[in-house]
């Protein structure tokens, strides 16, 4: 079973101000991927002896499609290229791309929906995809990179339930974590018992 279960955050002024910056980063990370998912569509479009050096970039021929696992397996060597990347929890990054390539597949299945750049201000979640342990302690949750922030648990964790993953949101009216729980707990479908009985309509006319 998994629950989702929405608690208000409040970072300190430097957690505040170091999640607006990974989001600034993820922003910028999203549409360095797709800028290259683009590029290589336009590298394709035309026929390879008369396109445009001016306005095309064209890939290699046999350049492979920027596939997630491509863009993932890229992203240490983005680190030592854009050292900015490095502040950002690695599964954060990841988990980024990921966003970016389940818009793609969106696209893909329906033919509509082709993802698009993301202005200023518009990156406005991050996901903490696992934890090894539990997290949350107290009125505090602990995220990687982050450390300790206050947190509103007006809903207790249910027994038997354990934090997958965290989305942590920011809204106009604050920071928010959005936490995934899962439990091994099956709640079994509820089968006929007793006896039927038969209900007659006395409003309607003989």
């Amino acid at each position: 079973m998994i629950l989702n279960h929405t608690y208000r955050l409040y970072p300190d002024n430097q957690q505040a101000q170091l999640l607006d910056e990974w989001l600034e980063t993820l922003r910028v990370s999203y549409n360095y991927a797709l800028r290259e998912i683009k590029d290589w569509i336009a590298s394709r479009k035309c026929p390879m002896d008369r396109c445009s050096l001016e306005f095309e970039y064209i890939m290699s021929a046999d350049y492979p499609f920027p596939s997630y696992h491509q863009q993932q397996n890229n992203l240490p060597k983005a680190k030592k290229e854009f050292p900015r990347l490095k502040s950002v929890p690695s599964q954060v990054l990841q988990t980024n791309i990921r966003r970016l390539h389940d818009a793609w597949d969106f696209f893909r299945e329906r033919g509509y929906g082709f993802p698009r750049f993301k202005k200023v201000g518009q990156m406005k979640s991050m996901l903490f995809p696992q934890f090894k342990t539990n997290p949350v302690t107290g009125w505090h949750i602990q995220l990687p990179k982050l450390g300790k922030v206050e947190i509103n648990l007006h809903r207790p964790i249910p027994d038997g339930f354990v934090v997958r993953q965290v989305r942590v949101v920011k809204k106009a009216m604050g920071w928010f974590a959005v936490i995934t729980l899962y439990s091994d707990l099956e709640i079994p479908d509820p089968s006929p018992h007793g006896h039927a009985i038969g209900v007659s309509n006395c409003n309607q006319n003989p």
